[in-house]
C-alpha cells in the first residue's frame, strides 16, 4: 500500500506524501520531491488513492472520489506506517488538502501526527476566489506548513496575505511559482531551484517538529 523512498542514512522521521487530483504517486513532481526530502534523513511513503489505482489499471482518467472516501483511505494507509518514527503527513494540492482535513478530525484509530505539509494548497478553484476550502483550518492542532507558488491560481501570495484564516499556516513562498511551483523564465529562477527550496524547507520543518 505504501511505496517507501528510504533515506540512505538512519531516518529521523517519516513523511506520508499524498498525490494531487490529476497525477498519481509516480508523477515526476511526486517522485522528485520525495527523493529530495528523503536525502534529509526522512523516509518518504507514497501511495495512490483508490480512484487513481483504478485509473492506472483501466488506462482511463477518473475524477477523484469524494472527500469522505479519500479521507477514509488515507486513514487506512496510516495503519501501515513505521511505528518507531515520528509521523508527518501531507501532499500535493488535493493530497495536502486531504492531509490537513484528516488531522482536523477526531479519528480514534489515527496515530499521532507531528505536522502537516501542503505543496500548492488549493485554497479555491482557479478564478473562484470566493469558494474557499479553509473551513477546517481552525481545527488543525498540529504544526502546518504550506509551500505555495507566488502566482498559484489556487491561491496567490497577494490573495493569501490579505486572507483571514482561523489558523494561519507557516507559509513558504516559491518565487514566481505556479501550482506546481514552476516559475516563468523571465523570473530568473528555475523549476528545479523552487522544488529544491521547497524540499529543504519541508525537511527543515519536519526536523524542527520532531
Amino acid at each position: 500500500m505504501i511505496e517507501w523512498i528510504k533515506s540512505n542514512t538512519p531516518a529521523k522521521a517519516q513523511f506520508i506524501f499524498a498525490h494531487g487530483a490529476g497525477a498519481g504517486s509516480d508523477s515526476e513532481f511526486m517522485q522528485q520531491m520525495a527523493q529530495l526530502i528523503a536525502a534529509h534523513e526522512i523516509d518518504v511513503g507514497l501511495f495512490d488513492f483508490e480512484y487513481m489505482q483504478t485509473a492506472k489499471q483501466t488506462n482511463k482518467r477518473r475524477p477523484p472520489d469524494r472527500a469522505p472516501k479519500l479521507l477514509d483511505y488515507f486513514e487506512q494507509v496510516l495503519t501501515f506506517v513505521q511505528p518507531n518514527l515520528p509521523l508527518f503527513i501531507g501532499g500535493k494540492s488535493m493530497g495536502g488538502r486531504m492531509a490537513s482535513m484528516l488531522v482536523s478530525e477526531e479519528r480514534v484509530t489515527m496515530p499521532t501526527i507531528s505536522g502537516v505539509l501542503a505543496f500548492g494548497y488549493p485554497f479555491h478553484p482557479p478564478g473562484k476566489a470566493d469558494k474557499l476550502r479553509i473551513d477546517h483550518f481552525g481545527k488543525i492542532a498540529c504544526p502546518f506548513m504550506v509551500l505555495q507558488g507566488e502566482r498559484d491560481t489556487f491561491g496567490t501570495r497577494d490573495e493569501l496575505t490579505q486572507l483571514h484564516l482561523d489558523k494561519r499556516p507557516e507559509f513558504v513562498w516559491l518565487v514566481d511559482g505556479d501550482h506546481s511551483l514552476k516559475p516563468r523564465k523571465r523570473s530568473g529562477f528555475t523549476e528545479l531551484e523552487n522544488i529544491q527550496s521547497a524540499a529543504e524547507h519541508a525537511a527543515g520543518f519536519i526536523k524542527h517538529h520532531i
